[in-house]
């Protein structure tokens, strides 16, 4: 969006909830349509008048039947492409080898195939992006982070041919800059390729970590690589399922014809070690714009927490504590701000770590998503388990629980005055149980709300009145 808004296009968004742009930066240069790819009606106001149209769509960490899904966006797309006489698509698929292929490269294909029916489509296939936030880096992060050694399928010999987030975002926006709509299958790549475990051994070179010894086994099924992925790394089941089936392979360009179309950028392409070491400064600056994890599945719960009259008749359960400080709402808030991630929650985080490694282990989120920023929050983001909700500087947070639990549940804190005119912390939990199991849910887990949620509350506040006395 920088890139295409520095150029001096005019854009359009689509998205399923407008308010989650917000706090994005360029949200006032654009102009958004708010709807989903399923409603025809939302898709065609999108449509309308549009030159261009990038179309930057997965559906795998939503559903399990993702192809049927993605499928079924791209028509909707493509009908009201046709219909409002877009003039070029763009369409960001995956590099892949001839022949039989896995269930997410051949969904890849059949969404590129729907929309070239509809207009001048390019297709830019591009294998691992690598950058700060892609689902590939990540990937490959956590498992080279995480396992020195790493016992893995005979597939980690396979070749990739890996591209630095820039340059995928050099070919998209220059797609914006061409004289004539284009028709056309084109792969996008680094200048080198490299065997699966040769990119975790260079990561750990690059991030000053042993590197990993890898041992390739017959034994180690898809099926079990996709649980070890979802164990290890904090991309969800479909997610790591849908990627490791597509390891199989090698994938790598068949051809550099785009460079006829598209020249490279001026200072040639970013071989994979540089690639890594600007992911890692931009993680180290805290300069992550965007990240995997905040794009929010269409399956995911999306209820936002009912304002308080709304309640009666209905079973909640609520945990409130608060405390007076002589800190400012600006100095809770910044310490608010700091909640998850590798600053934990402020107390047991031996205890916030169970807890995630149970709900991965049920299939959840778990908490290794982390979260974008260390230090600053947007409406949207992922904190581990939870998505910011509600987000009012100096004066509230609302975090939405998306772990696996027979319930509903939030945790908010807000800023005020106490009778007394003092500054005041309100920390709030909510849980909506669902039947039975949610009560006993609820009633189990609370002799650890007990101490966990009195000394959260109070380190917050031990924390802010530091930065008072500094």
């Amino acid at each position: 969006m920088p890139l295409l808004l520095s150029n001096g296009h005019q854009v359009k968004v689509f998205t399923r909830d407008a308010q989650r742009l917000r706090d994005i930066p360029w949200r006032s240069q654009v102009e958004v349509v708010e709807g989903d790819l399923q409603d025809r009606e939302a898709v065609a106001r999108l449509c309308k008048d549009v030159d261009l149209l990038y179309y930057l769509v997965h559906s795998m960490s939503g559903t399990r039947d993702f192809a049927a899904q993605e499928k079924a966006c791209a028509q909707v797309v493509a009908q009201a492409a046709r219909e409002q006489s877009v003039g070029q698509l763009v369409y960001l698929s995956g590099l892949h080898p001839a022949g039989e292929l896995s269930e997410h490269l051949a969904s890849r294909v059949a969404v590129g195939e729907i929309l070239s029916e509809a207009a001048s489509t390019l297709v830019l296939q591009a294998g691992l992006v690598i950058g700060s936030g892609s689902a590939s880096f990540e990937m490959v992060r956590h498992l080279s982070d995480v396992l020195p050694v790493m016992p893995a399928p005979r597939w980690v010999l396979n070749q990739v041919q890996p591209i630095a987030i820039r340059d995928t975002l050099h070919y998209l926006a220059a797609c914006a800059e061409l004289a004539e709509p284009a028709q056309g299958t084109y792969d996008i790549g680094g200048p080198s390729t490299y065997s699966y475990a040769q990119l975790m051994k260079i990561y750990a070179r690059v991030a000053g970590l042993r590197e990993p010894s890898i041992w390739p086994l017959p034994l180690l099924t898809p099926r079990l690589a996709s649980h070890w992925v979802n164990l290890v790394t904090p991309l969800p089941h479909t997610l790591a399922s849908a990627l490791v089936q597509s390891l199989q392979h090698d994938c790598v360009m068949g051809s550099r014809e785009i460079d006829a179309l598209i020249a490279p950028p001026a200072e040639g392409l970013c071989d994979y070690p540089r690639a890594v070491q600007l992911a890692l400064e931009k993680m180290d600056a805290d300069a992550v714009q965007t990240s995997w994890a905040t794009a929010q599945p269409i399956a995911a719960p999306a209820e936002p927490l009912p304002s308080d009259p709304d309640w009666a008749g209905r079973k909640a359960y609520t945990d409130i504590r608060r405390i007076s400080t002589s800190a400012t709402a600006a100095q809770l808030f910044s310490v608010l701000q700091r909640l998850g991630g590798d600053s934990h929650y402020f107390a047991f985080p031996a205890l916030w770590k169970l807890r995630g490694l149970m709900d991965k282990l049920a299939g959840g989120v778990g908490s290794r998503r982390g979260r974008r920023s260390h230090s600053t929050l947007a409406l949207g983001d992922v904190l581990d388990w939870w998505r910011v909700e509600a987000l009012e500087e100096n004066s509230l947070l609302r975090l939405r629980a998306e772990m696996r639990a027979p319930g509903r549940a939030w945790l908010d804190y807000r800023i005020g005055k106490d009778s007394e005119g003092r500054t005041e912390l309100i920390q709030r939990a909510v849980f909506f149980p669902r039947g039975l199991a949610g009560r006993c849910y609820w009633w189990a887990v609370f002799p650890f709300h007990g101490a966990i949620f009195p000394a959260t509350i109070k380190n917050i506040v031990r924390d802010a009145e530091k930065q008072e006395e500094g």
